[in-house]
C-alpha cells in the first residue's frame, strides 16, 4: 500500500505551532552606500503555511483530512495564514486560536539567485496565557471524538506549553487513539505517553549524548530515550 492510499478516509488532529512562511524574491545589482549589505530589488512575494500549518498541508496532499489547532496573533498575518489554509485547500479545516497579545509566527525569508540573504523571524516564544490555553485545548478536545490520529507539531513557540501537552495526551490516550509527536525541546519527558516520538538527529543527540553516524547509534539513542 502506497503512502496516499493510507491515508485515503483518514482525519488527523493537528495541534502546534503555526507560522506564515513568507519569501520576497528579487535581484542584487549593488550594495548599500549606507553599510556593506546587498539590496534587494523586490520582483514577487509569496507565502504559505509553515510549522504545524505544512504539516496539515502534507496530510491533505497524502488524501487525508486534517484539522489544524493553533495560535495565531490578532493581525493581518494571522488573517492571511487563515486563509491560506482554508482557500483552495480542500481536506483542511482551520481552528486557529486569535490572540491579541502575541503576534502571528511570521518568518520572512529574502532571496536572490537562489540565495537566501536574510531570515526575519516576528515571534514571541512564550507559552500561551491561560484564556488562550484553554481556548487551545476546548477546541483540541472539541475536535479529537472525530479524529483517527493526533499529531503534535511542536516549535517552541507558545502552543504546546506543558499543561497544553499534559491534558492533550491524556485526553487522546483515554479516547484510544494514537499520538505523534515531533519534539522541539531536549527533555523527551515532557511527551511521555505519545505512540511515537519523532525527533531528528540532532535533536536525538542533545535529548540522549548518544553520538549518531549509523543505524546502530540511532536504535541506542531510541533505547537512551526511552522513559525509565
Amino acid at each position: 500500500m502506497d503512502a496516499v492510499a493510507s491515508f485515503a478516509g483518514l482525519r488527523v488532529l493537528v495541534l502546534g505551532d503555526v507560522m506564515l512562511d513568507r519569501y520576497v524574491y528579487g535581484a542584487v545589482t549593488r550594495m548599500s552606500p549606507e553599510a556593506p549589505i546587498p539590496v534587494l530589488a523586490i520582483e514577487r512575494e509569496t507565502a504559505m503555511p509553515g510549522g504545524a500549518g505544512n504539516v496539515a498541508l502534507n496530510i491533505a496532499a497524502l488524501g487525508g483530512s486534517a484539522v489544524l489547532v493553533g495560535l495565531v496573533g490578532d493581525d493581518a498575518a494571522g488573517r492571511e495564514l487563515h486563509d491560506l489554509l482554508e482557500q483552495n485547500r480542500a481536506g483542511i479545516t482551520a481552528d486557529l486560536v486569535a490572540d491579541a497579545t502575541r503576534p502571528t509566527t511570521c518568518k520572512t525569508r529574502f532571496v536572490a539567485d537562489r540565495q537566501q540573504l536574510l531570515r526575519a523571524d516576528a515571534e514571541r516564544g512564550a507559552p500561551a496565557d491561560a484564556a488562550a490555553t484553554a481556548a487551545l485545548l476546548a477546541a483540541f478536545c472539541g475536535h479529537l471524538p472525530s479524529a483517527d490520529a493526533v499529531i503534535l507539531s511542536d516549535y517552541a513557540k507558545g502552543v504546546l506549553s506543558d499543561r497544553v501537552l499534559h491534558e492533550a495526551i491524556a485526553a487522546t490516550r483515554a479516547a484510544g487513539k494514537p499520538i505523534v509527536a515531533d519534539p522541539k525541546f531536549s527533555n523527551f519527558g515532557r511527551y511521555d505517553g505519545v505512540t511515537v516520538l519523532t525527533p531528528n538527529k540532532g535533536e536525538a543527540v542533545a535529548a540522549t549524548g548518544q553520538a549518531i553516524v549509523n543505524d546502530a547509534d540511532a536504535a541506542a539513542a531510541a533505547v537512551l530515550a526511552l522513559p525509565a
